[in-house]
């Protein structure tokens, strides 16, 4: 998502229905959410869901019919077909860290915050270096490199202690990290970057304890559930980007790779 250059910040309207106006401070994400959520509720009323006098709220939070209209148009929209028994198994075996209970890993790490205005780019290069510093030094097994690095670069509070984050089970971290950390056999220096939500990671391995892999037969359920939850958010970009191309959008260019929950 990006706000058209030239125009009154924060001002975004969909087919001349304003979403937000200047004189309101709203961040990157809220606009996005507020401009597809507009989207979805004219369709509701296009497709006859939803009376045409249904009020726009000014803070962006939609009435109970426009909530019902839009679940019930979602529903009539996008093509979610039921996921096969082979699918399911193939996404099990590819991830079977996920289904493994019990498995913890002793794990320090140096942490690269993504925060609002700051250059990626740059932001990858100091990553990049210091996970080269703390790889020359990975063979020796001394904590002095990283230890030093984690204490001068990261932005977690973990830093302070040179990183160390102690024994995690895959539950105690974000879904993105755990993916990558567990499920494998890898002890040291990851020899790559770890991209979660809360930014760029240089991770090292101190020690795992091997869990117990749950069977198919038990976990299926929740694979099934997945990848319908996978479906259905690709879906949900294919029919706010078709909305999107149909619409008179001011003020924002509404990109939807990564496309909002639905309130």
């Amino acid at each position: 998502m990006q706000l058209d250059q030239g125009r009154e910040s924060n001002f975004v309207s969909i087919n001349g229905h304003v979403v937000a106006t200047g004189s309101e401070r709203l961040d990157d994400s809220v606009l996005c959410q507020r401009a597809h959520a507009e989207l979805l509720r004219q369709a509701a009323i296009a497709a006859g869901l939803l009376d045409a006098a249904d009020p726009l709220s000014p803070d962006g939070v939609q009435t109970e019919a426009a909530s019902a209209a839009i679940e019930a148009l979602l529903d009539q929209a996008l093509d979610l077909p039921e996921p096969t028994e082979q699918a399911c198994r193939r996404y099990y075996n590819g991830h079977q860290g996920v289904y493994t209970s019990g498995e913890r890993v002793n794990v320090r790490h140096i942490l690269f915050a993504v925060t609002p205005g700051v250059d990626l780019n740059a932001l990858r290069k100091r990553a990049e270096d210091a996970l080269f510093e703390v790889r020359c030094h990975n063979d020796q097994r001394t904590d002095d490199a990283f230890d030093a690095t984690a204490r001068k670069l990261s932005n977690c509070p973990s830093g302070t202690d040179g990183g160390r984050l102690g024994w995690l089970t895959a539950s105690d971290c974000a879904p993105e990290f755990a993916k990558v950390v567990f499920g494998t056999k890898e002890v040291g220096v990851l020899p790559r970057l770890v991209h979660s939500r809360f930014g760029l990671h240089v991770v090292d391995v101190l020690a795992r304890e091997v869990g117990l892999l749950q069977t198919f037969e038990s976990v299926q359920g929740a694979v099934r559930m997945t990848l319908k939850q996978h479906a259905f958010v690709n879906a949900l970009r294919q029919y706010l980007n078709r909305l999107a191309s149909e619409a008179a959008i001011v003020g924002i260019h509404l990109d939807c790779a990564q496309p909002p929950l639905v309130q």
